[in-house]
C-alpha cells in the first residue's frame, strides 16, 4: 500500500515504578528495528522516565534496563517528547532531562495522526 503510514507514536503513561514503560519502549525500539519512523509522547508518571539519572536503577527483566531502552531509542534517530503540562505541573525545566528530550504539546502527537501515523498507549 503507498499510503500506508511509516510513522509510530508510543504514548507512555507509566512511570519508572511500572513496567509498562519499559515494555513500551521495547516496542518503540522494535518499530525503530522495522523501518519505522517513532516518536514516544511522554505524559504523567511518563516525564520522570527521562529525568537525569531517573531510569538507571529501573529493570523489568527479561527486558534490557530501562535506561539502556532509552538511550538505544534515541541513538537510533527516535524522537521524545514530554508533555509539557505535565513537566510543568511537576516542577521540571528542560536541564531536568536528558539529552534528546522536547518538551511539547500534544499537538506533535496530532501533526503526526494527520499524516496517518498509527499509534500506541502503554
Amino acid at each position: 500500500m503507498a499510503d500506508e503510514s511509516r510513522e509510530l507514536v508510543v504514548v507512555i503513561t507509566h512511570g519508572l515504578d511500572h513496567e509498562m514503560s519499559s515494555v513500551g519502549f521495547t516496542i518503540a525500539n522494535g518499530g525503530i528495528s522495522s523501518g519505522l519512523k517513532v516518536a514516544v509522547f511522554l505524559s504523567s508518571a511518563g516525564v520522570d522516565i527521562v529525568r537525569k539519572k531517573a531510569a538507571d536503577t529501573t529493570h523489568v527483566k527479561p527486558l534490557d534496563p530501562l535506561a539502556q531502552l532509552v538511550r538505544d531509542f534515541v541513538s537510533r534517530g527516535g524522537t521524545l517528547y514530554a508533555c509539557t503540562p505535565c513537566v510543568k505541573s511537576r516542577g521540571y525545566e528542560q536541564s531536568d532531562f536528558i539529552e534528546g528530550v522536547t518538551i511539547a504539546g500534544s499537538s506533535v502527537m496530532h501533526e503526526r495522526f494527520l499524516r496517518g501515523a498509527a499509534s500506541l498507549s502503554f
